[in-house]
This record gives C-alpha cells, sequence and structure tokens, in this order.
C-alpha cells in the first residue's frame, strides 16, 4: 500500500508523532515519497508496456505526499523523478490547508550504480529495464542545475542531490547557483564501501566516516542524510 492511513510512512509518520523524544527537542518526521517499493516491476511509477506515464504516476504520488502529511509528516521528500511532482504536491498539500508542510525534492537524482545494497535490502530494483529514463545520466551537470531551477520553481523548499559523494561537484554547484537549502544523500553504496574497508582493515572507520561526511558539508550541503547519522551525532555530541 504506497498511501492512505495503513500504509508503512503513514503509520511510521503517526507513531512518530505520538511518541514523546527523549529529549525537550521537536522532533521532525521526513517521509520518502515514491511508488518503487510497492509495484511488482520497481520502477518509480505506474507503467503500460515498457514505458512510465509520468502524469498518471505524478497524481499518485501527490495522493502519497498528501497522505504522509496528514499522517503527521513535517516534510515530504519525493524520490520519484517525475516532471512536475513538486508543483502537484505543492499545490494539492496547499488546497488542504497544509502550506506549512516542506517539500525535500530528489531534485538531482542519477541514474548511479551506488544505490545497490539498498535495492538488494528492499528488493526494488527494477525487473525490466532501468531508470535512464528519469534519473540523470553521471556525466551531465548541466541537466542538474536545470532540475534543481525547476523544482524551485515548482515550490521545493529543500533541493536534494544523490548520490553524494561521487557527485560533490554537483553539490557545490548547486549551492553556489541557487543558494537554497541543499541535502545530500550519501547513499548504501558509498557506506558499504567504507564499512568493507574498514571489516578488512584497510581505513580507520571513524575517521573515514568523519572525512566523507565532512568533505559533502564542505561541498556545501546543509543537510547529509547518511546511514552514518546516529555514530556520526554520537561523536559530534562528544
Amino acid at each position: 500500500m504506497a498511501y492512505g492511513a495503513r500504509s508503512a510512512p503513514c503509520r511510521a509518520s503517526s507513531t512518530c508523532r505520538s511518541t514523546k523524544p527523549s529529549r525537550k527537542r521537536r522532533r521532525r518526521v521526513i517521509t520518502d515519497v515514491c511508488l518503487c517499493e510497492y509495484t511488482s516491476h520497481g520502477h518509480c511509477g505506474i507503467v503500460e508496456g515498457d514505458e512510465i506515464l509520468n502524469d498518471v504516476t505524478v497524481a499518485h504520488v501527490a495522493d502519497a505526499a498528501l497522505s504522509h502529511a496528514v499522517a503527521g509528516a513535517d516534510i515530504v521528500a519525493p524520490s520519484d523523478m517525475m516532471d512536475g511532482r513538486v508543483a502537484a504536491i505543492r499545490t494539492l498539500l496547499d488546497e488542504r490547508g497544509l502550506d506549512r508542510i516542506a517539500i525535500m525534492s530528489y531534485a538531482a537524482k542519477y541514474c548511479s550504480a551506488f544505490y545497490g545494497p539498498f535495492r538488494d535490502a528492499a528488493d526494488s530494483a527494477p525487473q525490466f529495464g532501468d531508470r535512464r529514463s528519469h534519473q540523470m545520466d553521471p556525466a551531465n551537470v548541466e541537466e542538474a542545475l536545470r532540475e534543481v531551477e525547476a523544482d524551485l520553481e515548482e515550490g521545493a523548499d529543500i533541493i536534494m542531490v544523490k548520490p553524494a559523494l561521487h557527485y560533490l561537484d554537483v553539490i557545490s554547484r548547486v549551492k553556489r547557483q541557487f543558494n537554497q537549502p541543499t541535502a545530500a544523500y550519501h547513499v548504501s553504496g558509498e557506506y558499504a564501501m567504507l564499512k568493507l574497508a574498514a571489516a578488512k582493515g584497510w581505513i580507520d572507520e571513524r575517521r573515514g566516516m568523519l572525512e566523507t561526511l565532512t568533505a559533502i558539508k564542505r561541498a556545501g550541503a546543509d543537510i547529509i542524510i547518511t546511514y552514518y547519522a546516529r555514530d556520526a551525532a554520537r561523536i559530534l555530541a562528544g
């Protein structure tokens, strides 16, 4: 179930909202909005033959984002890369009086080899073809800038570059050109390389982790999404 009160993201959002945080800081709930986890074919949208139907998919993604917001999400993060989905989400949220819900758009999401460990764990790899029709060519930075500009014009509050470590130049250019809140996703393959190297004794994992996250921050990221979040937070908290 991709959306609705009984969907996993909605139940998780509701639980997070109803559970008191261990500290006095208000908990912020961010949900990923996509359809790939809920389709038999593993693609990010509604498929007809071998084609993803952009407009039909956008309508479903917007409905999913709305259900997440109603359940308690503070920020919805569409990761599908369909054209026009930020505008559709913003319009639907505003119509329902949810204009304070922020949108963190996966604006520059590349068709990368480094998503492998996550896709294996989530069993969400495409069953046919790939995602090159809607994810970006790793060689193309100009397209990333166009996608970011379009999402900001449609109402995105935060824009994201994914992956992070292998696209530091893209993060830097996006931040310098638009100077808007910028997130970067340190993805599963990038994380796994550090974990494996540390397990083999080739690197000091703590130093490698902090150096990697520092590089992403230095490139211009205001927000870093990483599987190392808890480890890094503990170290930075002293």
